[in-house]
């Protein structure tokens, strides 16, 4: 199977978001540490970087949409990777009307499945299915 070149630019969206909480670098810097120090996919590059300056532009407001959705945990208790995933997801299911919501919620699930625990693909899509909703995605 071979994965999308959207699914390797958020991957790379959510590690350069990893790195850069782990660091305290900011997102581009974190991110072009990333691109001098790992071989990664250079198509998937241009849209991994519209999603950090997209999120970075708006963190409060996708912060404030999963504290709403997820209610018995703070962002500050979440898994790295787990906030990061949705804070890419939320990012798309906010903005990037192009892409269908289900299919967003879909990637996040999969990236979920690959970086992190079992319980993970079940917590985040119920927030991405909650927040989805709201914003009238799915």
């Amino acid at each position: 199977m071979t994965i999308s070149l959207r699914r390797k630019s958020r991957e790379l969206a959510m590690q350069a978001m990893y790195q850069s909480e782990l660091t305290g670098q900011s997102l581009i810097e974190a991110f072009l540490i990333q691109l001098e120090s790992f071989e990664v996919n250079k198509k998937a590059v241009t849209y991994a970087r519209e999603l950090l300056a997209g999120i970075s532009g708006r963190l409060e407001e996708i912060d404030q949409l999963i504290g709403e959705q997820s209610k018995h945990w703070r962002l500050e208790r979440m898994a790295q990777v787990d906030r990061n995933i949705l804070r890419i997801a939320v990012y798309e299911l906010s903005v990037m009307v192009d892409i269908p919501g289900s299919v967003v919620i879909n990637e996040a699930i999969e990236i979920a499945n690959r970086y992190s625990n079992e319980d993970a693909a079940s917590f985040i899509n119920g927030i991405l299915d909650a927040i989805g909703k709201k914003l009238g995605r799915i």
